[in-house]
């Protein structure tokens, strides 16, 4: 069975246009179906329709109402006081947080990020693939990252939880990204041979999320680190093989908000694990598993694209202190 039941073309069955099964409503919104089937006995939401099989399907304005409340989640609310709340209310107690950002940050966001907010919604793609290639052009490609490309990323996060870009443009969005990411990373010098640390980069299953990771290859690369992608959800047995046959001195992954805390503690745990002690693991993103650094044991959890730098000068004065 389709995901995405009777787009555009009125009601079957009495189901709502549009209306989204249970394992699309997981990927749009990033709380999995378990979480979903328990608010649903706990708080009387969400409350989807049923097919003639009695599968979960999610009308447009639930949906809508489950992207409110993650965002919500994400900034320290509890289930219980959200869940059940209508959607006027949940706009409300974001609207607060929205204010604070914009009075603090509003004055030091780089241009880029409004022109490219608005060529995407105008289904503006040339343009918007060349306005990101303009920013590596005019703040090399550290400035690009840290100033235009990552609170970009995180607008337009916002924006698609809010329903103001759809998730085709986000699509568009994160493939224009990677492009042009991509591309300024291969233009850089190739690094001398026996240079350190030798960093692979991937991030592990459930988390498919990774322009994260290749904003931090690109300023790795540019601390002349060795890096290998694997790309997204390597398992962990292929990851610490790969480590083993790469002769890696790290592995860095990438987190989003689309695994749970827990799964990613668990994941990283059984990582750790896997690992000679040697090989040191570096957890960024957004994940609040990773709050505070040092939440968990053996694991590096950068705070933010800031910290990769410092983190190199670390590692490289740890080698020479064992020289």
């Amino acid at each position: 069975m389709s995901d995405v039941l009777f787009p555009g073309g009125g009601e079957a069955g009495g189901a709502p246009v549009g209306a989204m099964g249970i394992a699309a409503v997981e990927r749009e919104t990033g709380i999995q179906k378990e979480t979903l089937r328990v608010w649903e006995r706990r708080y009387g939401f969400p409350t989807p329709w049923r097919d003639a099989a009695g599968e979960r399907l999610y009308p447009p304005e639930q949906l809508q109402k489950l992207r409110l409340i993650k965002r919500l989640l994400e900034a320290g609310h509890r289930p219980g006081r959200i869940v059940g709340a209508s959607a006027a209310e949940l706009t409300a107690l974001l609207q607060p947080a929205a204010e604070g950002l914009a009075s603090g940050a509003a004055a030091a966001e780089a241009p880029e990020i409004a022109a490219c907010t608005a060529l995407l919604q105008r289904h503006d793609v040339d343009g918007l693939r060349r306005t990101l290639s303009q920013a590596v052009l005019r703040r090399g490609l550290a400035g690009a990252v840290t100033e235009v490309f990552a609170p970009l990323t995180t607008r337009i996060g916002e924006l698609w939880m809010s329903g103001e870009v759809q998730v085709f443009q986000e699509h568009i969005y994160s493939e224009s990204l990677q492009l042009t990411l991509r591309q300024a990373i291969q233009a850089l010098p190739a690094q001398a041979p026996g240079a350190a640390p030798r960093v692979l980069l991937t991030t592990l299953p459930g988390e498919s999320h990774v322009l994260g990771l290749l904003m931090a290859e690109a300023l790795l690369t540019l601390e002349g680190v060795v890096c290998l992608s694997l790309g997204a959800q390597t398992p962990p047995a292929q990851l610490a093989a790969a480590a083993a046959a790469h002769r890696a001195d790290v592995v860095a992954l990438s987190f989003s908000v689309q695994l749970s805390s827990r799964a990613v503690q668990d994941a990283l745990v059984a990582l750790r694990a896997l690992l000679p002690a040697g090989i040191e693991i570096w957890a960024g993103g957004r994940s609040r598993a990773l709050r505070p650094p040092g939440a968990i044991e053996g694991v590096r959890c950068l705070d933010g694209l800031a910290a990769i730098g410092p983190e190199v000068a670390r590692w490289r004065e740890l080698l020479e202190s064992r020289v």
